[in-house]
């Protein structure tokens, strides 16, 4: 794999060419995840004047990572750059940039007093757009003066009053990615559809139908939606190979999976059902109140 210089956090990583954008993967700027840059785009990116740089590149880095971090695909392209830090939604006062840091941390834990830990910390300055590490070490003092964070080394924890203040600068909880893989799309569509994903979404997560049939395109768009997800909910009702195939892919990636199959497909299952436990459902309803006392009391 191809390694490139990064242009926005000046990290030198792998890439790899997909159509006509270079994606760029595990940087600073995406830390665990990518992101995508037109290939026409990089020299024109890089023969920016230095004062302009200097001006924009933090504020880039920090919006590809928020942005990837909520899950979001992002392929940027030279004429992205100022629309991006002209954009309202980027913060410039401490407060809001403080603000950005109690989300973060939001959400990546189920609660208050649940620890993240942020490494390496010097690099991580674009968790709220601050232009170097002095800015993030004085907003990070001025939290804990506040009493809304609490720093332990590299570790990091809201208490009642952040957690309470970053949800609600969120908007609410943020919704945790969460694949649910059909093998019989067609037949089944409108149960999933009208019971069950909205009772998923009930449960903290936002659900994205992928049908066994999109395997057959022999891209890497499936999987890459699976690596993204933080759950996975995999119906064997149905020609499921490919469903067995992504879940033992989302298994092997250490993400949870919830194996389903109606009732009339039970006994012809090609795994024997004590390796996977499936739930058996014979209704749509039915299912959606397993799923969802699954998913509030086991599944995190």
């Amino acid at each position: 794999m191809l390694k490139k210089h990064c242009l926005f956090c000046d990290d030198i990583v792998p890439t790899e060419q997909v159509g006509n954008y270079d994606k760029y993967i595990g940087c600073t700027c995406s830390p665990g995840g990518s992101y995508g840059l037109l290939s026409d785009s990089y020299e024109a990116v890089n023969t920016l004047p230095y004062p302009q740089k200097r001006e924009m590149f933090h504020i880039i880095s920090a919006y590809i990572r928020e942005r990837t971090d909520h899950g979001d695909k992002l392929v940027l392209s030279a004429g992205d750059l100022p629309d991006i830090v002209k954009h309202q939604d980027i913060p410039v006062t401490i407060e809001d940039k403080g603000s950005r840091l109690l989300q973060y941390i939001c959400r990546h834990t189920a609660g208050p007093l649940e620890p993240v830990v942020i490494q390496p910390l010097a690099r991580s300055y674009n968790l709220t757009y601050s232009a170097n590490l002095q800015e993030l070490v004085y907003i990070i003092d001025k939290l804990q003066g506040e009493q809304l964070l609490i720093r332990e080394g590299m570790t990091f924890k809201l208490t009642e009053a952040g957690w309470s203040e970053a949800v609600a600068a969120a908007g609410g909880k943020p919704l945790k990615p969460c694949s649910v893989l059909l093998a019989d799309e067609d037949r089944w569509l409108t149960d999933w559809t009208e019971a069950l994903l909205p009772r998923i979404e009930q449960c903290g997560y936002k659900p994205e139908l992928l049908a066994a049939k999109d395997t057959q395109q022999q891209g890497t768009s499936p999987l890459e939606q699976i690596s993204d997800s933080q759950l996975i909910i995999a119906d064997l009702t149905g020609p499921a190979s490919g469903i067995y195939f992504m879940g033992g892919y989302a298994l092997g990636s250490g993400i949870p999976v919830i194996w389903t199959v109606h009732r009339s497909a039970a006994d012809n299952l090609s795994v024997q059902p004590h390796d996977i436990r499936p739930m058996v459902w014979d209704t749509a309803e039915e299912l959606a109140a397993v799923l969802q006392q699954r998913l509030t009391s086991q599944v995190t």
